[in-house]
């Protein structure tokens, strides 16, 4: 059965009061650069200095590379941080195909290119659909890579919901535009700052003066996925498993599938109070989560 992903209520005016961790995150400095990969070019950011220990982030399905620019800077000051939007997303250019090593590649891509690997080898931070190639990446370039956290990564099996094929349609202005934002899978959202923040960077205005959602409706249509599982047996750097304590994609069975097959000693941290949409739930609890990880394998 098709799940009905309704729209945010509270989004579409101005847009909400946001706390000062978030505004001030906001305003920290990045170097926006690109970097292509077959053919694709892909826009990129990069923040702290060059030198230090790399930080790489992944943002999940349909969205771009602002799902962790507000997280960013709680990390700038020690490391060289560097993020993209997949191609399909953001700002990037689409593909005819898309597969998951096909964004392995491109991780690896920006990674150099943003001098998040002239330290050493990296931490490989993905979210959903983007800790995919973060767990590929463990079992094909576990050499060039410190470690990979999975962030609320979903995993095959019937739990999974089905990934909507919405039609593209245009809106008149941002606030009708923003008044449609949704999230997927469909979760409640406290924090509408983020969401607000997040929508209307997804915004692309058009020739004709309207407004759509930047992103390519037909990647899951022409995606070749890889099998997890498969990585996860084959996998060959340190590991570690964030997910919403609340989470119907990450739970139950697969969850338990998880903990049998993941490398022995892999961390498992559960965040509370949060769903899929971990960053948008409880961004500081993640922070928090993450940090310590990174302490572990300083």
């Amino acid at each position: 059965m098709t799940q009905l992903i309704a729209p945010l209520a509270g989004l579409g005016g101005e847009p909400p009061p946001a706390p000062q961790w978030f505004t001030d995150n906001l305003a920290v400095p990045f170097e926006s650069y690109s970097v292509t990969v077959d053919g694709a070019r892909l826009e990129c950011r990069a923040w702290g200095e060059r030198g230090k220990p790399g930080l790489v982030f992944v943002h999940g399905n349909a969205a771009h590379l602002g799902w962790w620019s507000f997280l960013v800077p709680f990390f700038s000051a020690d490391h060289r941080v560097v993020s993209w939007s997949l191609s399909g997303m953001g700002g990037s250019d689409w593909r005819e195909r898309y597969t998951i090593d096909t964004y392995a590649a491109e991780l690896w891509a920006v990674a150099e290119a943003g001098g998040a690997c002239e330290a050493g080898p990296p931490v490989l931070v993905g979210h959903s659909l983007g800790a995919q190639p973060v767990l590929l990446s463990t079992a094909r370039h576990a050499e060039r890579m410190r470690a990979g956290i999975l962030v609320d990564c979903g995993f095959p099996g019937p739990h999974l919901p089905a990934m909507p094929v919405a039609k593209g349609r245009s809106h008149p202005d941002v606030a009708t535009a923003l008044a449609k934002f949704r999230l997927s899978p469909p979760q409640p959202c406290d924090n509408l700052y983020i969401a607000d923040f997040l929508a209307r960077m997804s915004l692309k205005q058009l020739d004709d003066g309207t407004y759509t959602y930047g992103f390519d409706r037909g990647v899951w249509g022409r995606m070749d996925l890889t099998d997890l599982w498969q990585a996860l047996a084959e996998c060959r750097a340190p590991l570690a498993v964030v997910r919403g304590a609340l989470s119907g994609m990450t739970g139950g069975d697969v969850n338990a599938r998880l903990r049998q097959a993941a490398p022995p000693g892999t961390p498992f941290i559960d965040i509370p109070e949060a769903h899929h949409h971990v960053q948008i739930d409880q961004p500081l609890a993640l922070v928090a989560a993450l940090r310590t990880l990174l302490e572990a394998w300083a």
